[in-house]
């Protein structure tokens, strides 16, 4: 692969120059402002160090999408890419361990079942599906978490059961935006990608607000 050759996948970008896309690299700031804001509330509640963490990689994340959206190559898209996966990779077990309780084992049993049911259901799917979406299909299994965090918490009534719903609220406009960016080139030129930069970073902020609120200690497990 060429990891330098020009990547250009959204409407606003019309050339290989660097700040060809500036509205898509700066409503990037809305992630840096999202893991900023959530650091800041980690500090005054004396959050641990995993939930710090989880405020950086937040900051990391708009990093990463400002270097795709403005050098736009492979390699920058690795760079966006990794970061939101390997948040996505933490969190979701972080949720499991400190929102519902349950023991390292029966963490990984539900994982281990997570993953099998996202690989069932992608590979159900057309194969004209991820075109469609313009690749917004790929944040699947992002739906199915978020989808089964926020209904278990609520069946529990757990505190976090509120931030988490809010920020599923908001996924489905964010995912939405992704998704309707190339199609409407022709009316918008700017796009709908931004949208999805200012959505998401309101997502992460209210999931944020959930992991130092109500997931400042790992409970007792089950």
């Amino acid at each position: 692969m060429d990891w330098w050759r020009p990547v250009d996948l959204y409407c606003e970008r019309l050339g290989p120059d660097f700040w060809a896309e500036p509205v898509n690299a700066l409503t990037n700031l809305a992630f840096v402002a999202a893991g900023l804001y959530g650091l800041a509330r980690a500090v005054r509640a004396g959050a641990d160090g995993l939930v710090r963490l989880l405020c950086l990689w937040v900051v990391a994340i708009g990093v990463g999408s400002f270097l795709f959206h403005t050098v736009a190559t492979p390699w920058a898209g690795l760079a966006d890419t990794l970061p939101i996966w390997s948040f996505v990779a933490v969190y979701v077990p972080f949720a499991l361990r400190r929102f519902l309780g349950l023991t390292p084992g029966r963490v990984v049993l539900v994982l281990a079942i997570g993953v099998a049911v996202v690989a069932a259901v992608v590979a159900a799917l057309p194969p004209w599906a991820s075109a469609a979406s313009n690749g917004t299909v790929q944040y699947l299994p992002a739906v199915l978490a978020l989808g089964a965090f926020t209904v278990e918490l609520a069946r529990r009534g757990h505190p976090a059961g509120r931030p988490v719903a809010a920020a599923a609220a908001v996924f489905v406009p964010s995912l939405a935006a992704r998704t309707a960016d190339m199609a409407v080139c022709a009316a918008l030129p700017l796009g709908t990608h931004f949208l999805w930069h200012l959505l998401n970073a309101a997502m992460l902020a209210l999931l944020l607000v959930a992991a130092v609120d109500h997931g400042t200690r790992a409970p007792v497990g089950k």
